[in-house]
């Protein structure tokens, strides 16, 4: 066995994680490293495609089609985008393959996607076929006037207006997750 004077034998250096210098950090600027890595996996260049799919590709498409990958040709001449929906919306989506390139195109900044490729899925099962696309609309909570007269007690003082409504809805959510806990 080499002792650490001995040639040859280097001791592991500890895995050290980027020192913050600043403080406190955004979460989006803690976050955006492994998720550009895990969409980079899938192809995807761009992970604003991931994260702003409704806004680039619209409401009515959003609602019965998400993104899988986005896969090279070896001749480079355009990629395929994949697109996961149901097997009843898959006809009404090949109708909106025109449509749904241009705009995923038009946030890449250049013709990027050459291709859209629709897979189909059945509404339950398998681990890539989730089919609950659309997101489920917030439920409003009933509002505690107890709690509600609280918060705008303790934030009464204050001067800024934006500021006294934010700290309104903080003590609010404070008091109302007390009371039910």
């Amino acid at each position: 066995m080499k002792s650490p004077t001995t040639k040859g034998y280097a001791p592991k250096a500890p895995y050290k994680t980027p020192r913050r210098l600043r403080g406190f950090e955004r979460t989006s600027s803690l976050v955006q490293t492994p998720i550009r890595k895990a969409s980079e996996k899938r192809g995807f260049a761009e992970s604003r495609l991931l994260t702003h799919w409704i806004e680039i590709v619209g409401e009515d498409i959003a609602r019965v089609a998400r993104p899988v990958k986005v896969s090279y040709s070896q001749g480079g001449f355009g990629a395929t985008l994949t697109v996961l929906t149901t097997g009843a919306q898959a006809p009404m989506l090949a109708m909106e393959k025109e449509k749904l390139r241009e705009r995923v195109n038009a946030c890449y900044g250049y013709a990027a996607i050459a291709r859209v490729h629709i897979t189909q899925t059945a509404p339950t099962g398998f681990a890539e076929g989730q089919v609950a696309f659309a997101a489920a609309p917030k439920m409003e909570k009933p509002v505690d006037p107890i709690s509600k007269a609280a918060a705008q007690h303790a934030a009464a003082n204050v001067t800024d207006d934006s500021l006294r409504r934010a700290l309104e809805a903080l003590g609010e959510n404070v008091l109302s997750r007390t009371k039910s806990s």
